[in-house]
Protein backbone atom coordinates (compact mmCIF):
# COMPACT_ATOMS: atom_id res chain seq x y z
CA UNK A 1 0.00 0.00 0.00
CA UNK A 2 1.46 3.34 -1.02
CA UNK A 3 1.68 6.37 1.28
CA UNK A 4 -0.84 8.20 -0.88
CA UNK A 5 -3.50 5.51 -0.50
CA UNK A 6 -3.00 5.47 3.28
CA UNK A 7 -3.98 9.14 3.60
CA UNK A 8 -7.14 9.04 1.43
CA UNK A 9 -10.08 10.57 3.27
CA UNK A 10 -12.87 8.06 3.96
CA UNK A 11 -15.78 10.56 3.97
CA UNK A 12 -17.07 10.68 0.34
CA UNK A 13 -18.32 14.27 0.58
CA UNK A 14 -15.02 15.53 2.00
CA UNK A 15 -13.08 13.48 -0.56
CA UNK A 16 -15.14 14.97 -3.42
CA UNK A 17 -14.62 18.49 -2.03
CA UNK A 18 -10.86 17.93 -1.82
CA UNK A 19 -10.84 16.55 -5.36
CA UNK A 20 -12.67 19.60 -6.76
CA UNK A 21 -10.40 21.94 -4.78
CA UNK A 22 -7.39 20.06 -6.16
CA UNK A 23 -8.52 20.64 -9.74
CA UNK A 24 -9.32 24.27 -9.04
CA UNK A 25 -5.80 24.67 -7.65
CA UNK A 26 -4.34 22.98 -10.77
CA UNK A 27 -6.25 25.39 -13.02
CA UNK A 28 -5.07 28.39 -10.99
CA UNK A 29 -1.51 27.05 -10.94
CA UNK A 30 -1.46 26.62 -14.72
CA UNK A 31 -2.91 30.12 -15.12
CA UNK A 32 -0.10 31.34 -12.83
CA UNK A 33 2.46 30.13 -15.36
CA UNK A 34 1.18 32.81 -17.73
CA UNK A 35 -0.08 35.42 -15.24
CA UNK A 36 2.64 36.54 -12.83
CA UNK A 37 0.05 37.85 -10.37
CA UNK A 38 -0.97 34.23 -9.61
CA UNK A 39 1.66 32.11 -7.86
CA UNK A 40 2.13 28.78 -9.65
CA UNK A 41 3.99 26.67 -7.10
CA UNK A 42 1.73 27.32 -4.07
CA UNK A 43 -1.36 26.40 -6.09
CA UNK A 44 0.28 23.22 -7.38
CA UNK A 45 1.41 22.31 -3.85
CA UNK A 46 -2.18 22.85 -2.67
CA UNK A 47 -3.42 20.63 -5.52
CA UNK A 48 -0.94 17.91 -4.53
CA UNK A 49 -2.10 18.09 -0.91
CA UNK A 50 -5.77 17.86 -1.98
CA UNK A 51 -5.11 14.95 -4.34
CA UNK A 52 -3.01 13.18 -1.70
CA UNK A 53 -6.15 13.02 0.45
CA UNK A 54 -8.70 12.44 -2.33
CA UNK A 55 -7.20 10.53 -5.28
CA UNK A 56 -3.95 8.59 -5.42
CA UNK A 57 -4.28 8.42 -9.22
CA UNK A 58 -4.34 12.21 -9.67
CA UNK A 59 -1.73 12.77 -6.95
CA UNK A 60 0.72 10.57 -8.86
CA UNK A 61 -0.35 12.13 -12.18
CA UNK A 62 0.47 15.60 -10.86
CA UNK A 63 3.82 14.60 -9.36
CA UNK A 64 4.87 12.77 -12.52
CA UNK A 65 3.53 15.36 -14.98
CA UNK A 66 6.38 16.37 -17.33
CA UNK A 67 5.85 20.12 -16.77
CA UNK A 68 3.81 20.61 -13.60
CA UNK A 69 5.62 17.92 -11.60
CA UNK A 70 8.86 19.93 -11.72
CA UNK A 71 7.31 22.83 -9.81
CA UNK A 72 6.42 20.48 -6.97
CA UNK A 73 9.61 18.41 -6.95
CA UNK A 74 11.85 21.52 -7.00
CA UNK A 75 10.07 22.74 -3.89
CA UNK A 76 9.89 19.39 -2.08
CA UNK A 77 13.49 18.32 -2.61
CA UNK A 78 14.82 21.62 -1.23
CA UNK A 79 17.52 21.99 -3.88
CA UNK A 80 16.23 25.33 -5.12
CA UNK A 81 15.18 26.79 -8.44
CA UNK A 82 17.23 26.50 -11.66
CA UNK A 83 19.00 29.76 -12.52
CA UNK A 84 17.38 29.85 -15.97
CA UNK A 85 13.89 29.44 -14.47
CA UNK A 86 14.59 32.23 -11.96
CA UNK A 87 15.79 34.55 -14.74
CA UNK A 88 12.75 33.89 -16.97
CA UNK A 89 10.37 34.22 -14.03
CA UNK A 90 11.81 37.56 -12.96
CA UNK A 91 11.81 38.91 -16.54
CA UNK A 92 8.22 37.84 -17.12
CA UNK A 93 7.13 39.11 -13.70
CA UNK A 94 8.66 42.57 -14.09
CA UNK A 95 7.72 42.91 -17.76
CA UNK A 96 4.09 42.19 -16.98
CA UNK A 97 4.03 44.31 -13.83
CA UNK A 98 5.61 47.34 -15.53
CA UNK A 99 3.23 47.00 -18.47
CA UNK A 100 0.27 46.79 -16.07
CA UNK A 101 1.49 49.78 -14.05
CA UNK A 102 1.78 51.86 -17.22
CA UNK A 103 -1.94 51.34 -17.95
CA UNK A 104 -3.17 52.09 -14.43
CA UNK A 105 -4.25 55.55 -13.33
CA UNK A 106 -4.54 54.66 -9.66
CA UNK A 107 -1.39 55.26 -7.59
CA UNK A 108 -2.50 52.87 -4.80
CA UNK A 109 -2.93 50.05 -7.34
CA UNK A 110 0.42 50.85 -8.95
CA UNK A 111 2.08 50.78 -5.54
CA UNK A 112 0.36 47.50 -4.65
CA UNK A 113 1.59 45.84 -7.85
CA UNK A 114 5.15 47.12 -7.38
CA UNK A 115 5.27 46.03 -3.73
CA UNK A 116 3.91 42.59 -4.61
CA UNK A 117 6.40 42.17 -7.45
CA UNK A 118 9.22 43.29 -5.14
CA UNK A 119 8.19 40.74 -2.52
CA UNK A 120 8.04 37.92 -5.07
CA UNK A 121 11.42 39.00 -6.47
CA UNK A 122 13.05 38.99 -3.04
CA UNK A 123 11.62 35.54 -2.36
CA UNK A 124 12.93 34.20 -5.68
CA UNK A 125 16.36 35.77 -5.25
CA UNK A 126 16.75 34.35 -1.74
CA UNK A 127 15.98 30.79 -2.86
CA UNK A 128 18.87 28.40 -3.39
CA UNK A 129 20.03 28.00 -6.97
CA UNK A 130 19.54 24.46 -8.20
CA UNK A 131 22.66 22.92 -9.76
CA UNK A 132 22.48 22.46 -13.51
CA UNK A 133 22.39 18.84 -14.74
CA UNK A 134 25.83 17.38 -15.38
CA UNK A 135 27.03 15.63 -18.51
CA UNK A 136 26.58 12.29 -16.74
CA UNK A 137 22.82 12.38 -17.41
CA UNK A 138 19.49 12.91 -15.69
CA UNK A 139 19.65 9.68 -13.69
CA UNK A 140 21.96 11.48 -11.25
CA UNK A 141 19.05 13.31 -9.64
CA UNK A 142 15.60 12.00 -8.84
CA UNK A 143 12.86 14.29 -7.62
CA UNK A 144 11.99 13.95 -3.93
CA UNK A 145 8.77 12.07 -4.64
CA UNK A 146 10.62 9.44 -6.71
CA UNK A 147 13.74 9.08 -4.59
CA UNK A 148 14.23 5.76 -2.83
CA UNK A 149 16.70 5.07 -0.05
CA UNK A 150 19.72 3.13 -1.19
CA UNK A 151 19.53 -0.46 -0.05
CA UNK A 152 22.69 -1.83 1.52
CA UNK A 153 23.80 -5.22 0.25
CA UNK A 154 25.80 -7.54 2.50
CA UNK A 155 29.34 -8.35 1.32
Amino acid sequence: MSPASQSIVKNPLLRATLFVCGWLAVVLGVAGIFLPVLPTTPFLLLAAACFLRSSERFYLWLLEHPKLGNYISYYLDGEGIPAKARFYTLCLLWGTILLSVSFLNSWPLRLMLLVTASGVSIYLLRMKTRAEPTALGPEQHQPAHKAHPREETPD
